[in-house]
């Protein structure tokens, strides 16, 4: 190729390069991680033993974690950073479990564990799984509470966690309990010793872009709506319930084979349901509040039953949850079906709600479920929120972000690790290969065969005057 036509497409190329990879890096760099989920069953082993026959004990979810799989515990809402350039990767889980055995004839348990907040932490090669950790020593009982204790360390198995994509999924990395891990698990193992594997879906948003010059949105077109209204009318209003655990586990466990299905704008929190779009009244602590949405479970041997009409009242301290109910053997209008504490509801800038309030099942509700649980049985707590003016947000629901593609945690029955972990750090099927430098690539192919076909078609054109007069510089 002369010099001239070769110059010509190096520049090109150039120019193209220069102006597509400050884009890439950008959106590379530098994003944040809002939404998504951990699963992770802290250690088979140990829960075997916590509800076994020796300890005797049991463990409650709290903060919105949900069970999934066969002793897996589903943390949510993921919030962090990811460096594409870099593979850094921080992410934050909401939810807890807590873990209660040894009862003494006192009613107190010696033993006594709750750990929440999980975050992960993945710099390099090395990943670290934090956690916020209560527990009652094993032996003296001293109680020590320590926030965001290095837990585990994460084998990545030497993935590279660069990318662009629009999720961070990471499938059973292998973990192994630190010094720090095994003194706030209050003695029952030591550091080495294998925890379950953990397994997370993230997702990444794109780089927000940089314009120092936009105004910003006012805020104050809400003032007016501020005042609460003297009727006490609801402006917004949803109710947080997931039924009872073990019988979301039930329908979706080998017996019933089942599933349920959400309609009219039902949503599903993992561990809970939510009706929405609460309407209704709330005066001097009394409520009177109804939400949309209905919740339907199925499954063999005859399973079937539909909750929708959901309303909550509330009076003297006392919340009573009532619902339609449609079974195979029962079928009610405004059925009460739970009632729950509901000390302390008052509205505070426009809002009102109890969290988590323990829940027991009323004899009616005892018929609505076919007599598979008995009047004061305990069922999943009640979250109420209800807002009196435009301006109170209702909380958040727990975002579990996109469907990852990395598979359920290994069944609870596995002893060991799965050393098999599949991470991906992008939404390609290329196994963590970054998707924008891959379409970076091909866009410079096509832009410099083009440029290679343009140089080629003038050298034609101009070959009989170069063979006339040749040059001494050839290819």
């Amino acid at each position: 190729m002369p010099v001239r036509p070769r110059v010509l497409v190096i520049a090109f190329c150039a120019v193209v390069l220069g102006a597509l990879l400050p884009v890439t890096a950008a959106s590379a760099a530098g994003r944040s991680v809002q939404g998504g989920r951990l699963d992770w069953g802290v250690k088979a082993s140990f829960q075997s033993y916590v509800t076994g026959p020796v300890a005797k004990g049991s463990y409650s979810l709290t903060g919105g974690a949900a069970t999934v799989g066969s002793g897996g515990f589903r943390f949510h809402s993921a919030t962090g950073t990811y460096d594409g350039d870099t593979g850094a990767f921080t992410a934050s889980f909401s939810g807890g479990v807590r873990f209660l055995g040894h009862k003494t004839n006192g009613g107190a348990y010696q033993l006594d564990l709750s750990i929440s907040r999980p975050t992960v932490r993945i710099s390099g090669s090395s990943g670290t799984l934090f956690v916020d950790v209560s527990s009652k020593a094993k032996g003296t009982g001293a109680v020590t509470t320590s926030s965001q204790v290095p837990f585990a360390s994460l084998s990545l198995g030497g993935i590279d966690m660069r990318g662009g994509g629009n999720t961070v999924a990471l499938n059973n990395l292998p973990a192994t309990l630190t010094a720090q891990g095994a003194k706030s698990f209050a003695g029952y193992y030591t550091a080495g010793t294998a925890l379950d594997p953990v397994s997370l879906s993230a997702d990444v948003r794109a780089a927000a872009a940089k314009n120092p010059t936009a105004s910003p949105t006012p805020s104050a077109t809400k003032s007016a709506s501020k005042k609460e209204t003297s009727s006490g009318e609801l402006v917004d209003g949803a109710v947080d319930w997931g039924v009872r655990r073990t019988f979301r586990e039930y329908v979706t466990g080998d017996i019933a084979k089942g599933e349920w299905t959400l309609s009219s704008g039902a949503e599903d929190g993992g561990a809970l349901f939510r009706f929405p779009d609460g309407e209704g009244t709330f005066k001097d602590g009394d409520l009177r509040a109804a939400f949309k949405g209905a919740v339907r479970f199925t499954g063999a041997q005859g399973l079937d039953l539909k909750l929708s009409g959901v309303r909550v009242t509330a009076e003297d301290g006392k919340g009573t949850l009532l619902a339609d109910v449609a079974g195979a053997g029962f079928t009610g209008h405004q059925v009460p079906l739970v009632t729950f504490t509901a000390k302390g509801l008052k509205a505070k800038d426009g809002l009102a709600k109890v969290t988590e309030a323990p829940a027991k099942l009323t004899a009616e509700g005892a018929k609505a479920f076919g007599g598979m649980y008995k009047a004061g049985t305990e069922m999943d707590p009640v979250s109420l929120a209800v807002a009196t003016t435009d301006e109170a947000e209702l909380p958040d629901l727990p975002d579990l972000g996109s469907t990852p593609t990395a598979s359920a945690p290994p069944d609870k029955s596995s002893a060991s690790p799965d050393p098999s972990a599949e991470p991906v750090a992008s939404t390609s099927d290329g196994g963590g290969i970054p998707t924008a430098p891959i379409g970076l690539a091909a866009g410079f192919l096509l832009l410099a065969g083009a440029a290679f076909a343009f140089v080629t078609v003038r050298r034609r054109r101009t070959r009989p005057a170069a063979e006339a007069a040749p040059t001494s510089d050839e290819d």
